[in-house]
């Protein structure tokens, strides 16, 4: 893998860091990271994540490892022809989701953004197989995202009721995630 682009990520709800590489192959792009920050319950967490996509940006795997309080975290991830699966457990109702979201880092929104090949003014549904590492799952996240122009993209999930206006690397990484996420300089 050669590296493309490296970013590191300051939280701004609570304290915390998130650094990330994104890699490339003649095959394959891979998002490989490690996030260190506090959750909202309080638990301290520190998560080493992986993510890798075939070269038009199609999910294929992912995994997540680390800790979250006193749990140890250690996921499986993997998007195959009948679906996703969770530690090679099958999981209902995501087949129709193309990209694994990440919650705990803005790492992941590079996906959609990299695969839907947004111009100026188009706008895209992307529902996402999210991972909720406070409860261990995989579900459902609808997202939308709207490319404003080259560095910045309308973002929204209504699940958590909310929508930013996001800015962005050239290479589609988010700079920042008002309110959430920024990259230090």
């Amino acid at each position: 893998m050669q590296t493309v682009a490296t970013i590191l990520w300051r939280r701004l709800d609570r304290p915390g860091h998130d650094a990330c590489r994104l890699e490339r192959n003649d095959t394959a792009w891979q998002i490989d990271g490690a996030a260190a920050f506090r959750m909202e319950d309080g638990r301290v967490a520190q998560l080493h994540y992986r993510v890798r996509c075939d070269r038009h940006w199609h999910t294929q795997w992912g995994t997540v490892r680390g800790w979250v309080g006193e749990r140890a975290i250690d996921m499986a991830i993997a998007r195959g022809p009948r679906g996703w699966t969770l530690n090679d457990a099958p999981v209902t109702d995501l087949a129709h989701c193309a990209d694994l979201d990440l919650g705990f880092t803005p790492a992941t929104n590079l996906l959609p953004l990299r695969r839907l090949k947004l111009q100026d003014g188009e706008a895209a549904e992307a529902p996402a197989a999210w991972v909720d590492v406070a409860e261990g799952g995989l579900q459902l996240l609808e997202q939308r995202y709207e490319r404003i122009s080259a560095t910045r993209c309308a973002y929204a999930a209504p699940r958590f009721q909310f929508s930013a206006e996001l800015a962005l690397s050239p290479e589609g990484l988010v700079l920042d995630y008002p309110g959430l996420w920024r990259a230090e300089d």
